[in-house]
């Protein structure tokens, strides 16, 4: 049965955050045509009263469940809710600790959250959040010198969520807009190569995104900003830039965030 036939509900049970659960939901999601899934996530679970509850009210709307639990008395109740409410469940992080318990002989910890730790990793990964958030769409030139990564694009390359993105991989990242009206900064051209990426995307892509986002700001699309000659000049522009800055180049289209920070993180 598709996703498509089926109930659009898929539940999250996490005794930590489920945010896990949910990047696996997502990942299955975009392999499908239909995606337009509701998705409800039930965090910090500790209870079997909760746990209870989530399950009863998941099973009538004959959707799914997808938890990340770890405390074995939770995973046994999940599994006995599941019969006694027919309804299906998929187990994430089961199968792994089962893998790893058989090949290294060892016992997991059992504790929740642990990923999510108050650790020096989560405070790289904040501070490189503050760090792209403030230097979004080139607000701080001189930030770029301070960057892991420099992000160069033209409008509607998708720069500020794949910097987001990045950023919660603990990546300070600067985003450039190409302009061709705009000469580079002194601080660009001063980078080295690799830490530099440069997007693109084909013109006829490019031409519906920016007709879409015209209409959602409720302006004619048949300003330049959504021709093809502007475009087409926008991307001459950007590729003789890239070329002069020897950095890569990746061709976002028809690619998800999540594909294209993989790829820059591969260079990297």
């Amino acid at each position: 049965m598709s996703i498509e036939q089926s109930s659009n509900l898929i539940t999250i049970c996490s005794d930590s955050i489920g945010d896990t659960a949910e990047a696996v939901v997502q990942a299955v999601i975009h392999q499908f045509q239909n995606q337009q899934i509701t998705i409800k996530r039930y965090g910090n679970i500790r209870h079997e009263e909760e746990l209870r509850k989530l399950m009863e009210e998941a099973a009538q709307h004959k959707g799914f469940v997808v938890y990340t639990l770890v405390q074995p008395e939770l995973r046994e109740m999940i599994k006995e809710e599941a019969v006694r409410l027919d309804l299906r469940i998929v187990d994430i992080m089961g199968p792994m600790m089962q893998a790893f318990i058989d090949t290294f002989d060892d016992a997991p910890q059992q504790r929740p959250g642990l990923l999510h730790q108050l650790d020096e990793n989560y405070f790289r990964r904040m501070e490189a959040i503050e760090f792209t958030v403030a230097c979004d769409d080139g607000r701080d030139l001189g930030a770029m010198l301070k960057a892991d990564i420099v992000l160069l694009g033209m409008s509607r390359t998708s720069k500020t969520p794949l910097s987001i993105f990045l950023a919660h991989r603990g990546k300070k990242v600067v985003n450039y807009p190409i302009i061709p009206e705009i000469a580079p900064p002194q601080e660009l051209l001063s980078l080295p190569p690799n830490r530099l990426i440069g997007l693109t995307m084909k013109p006829e892509y490019m031409l519906k995104i920016r007709s879409e986002r015209l209409k959602v700001l409720g302006l004619p699309t048949g300003s330049q900003y959504a021709s093809l000659e502007r475009i087409t000049e926008e991307m001459e522009y950007a590729s003789s830039l890239f070329n002069k800055l020897g950095c890569p180049v990746i061709d976002i289209t028809d690619k998800a965030i999540e594909e294209t920070a993989g790829i820059i993180m591969g260079y990297i």
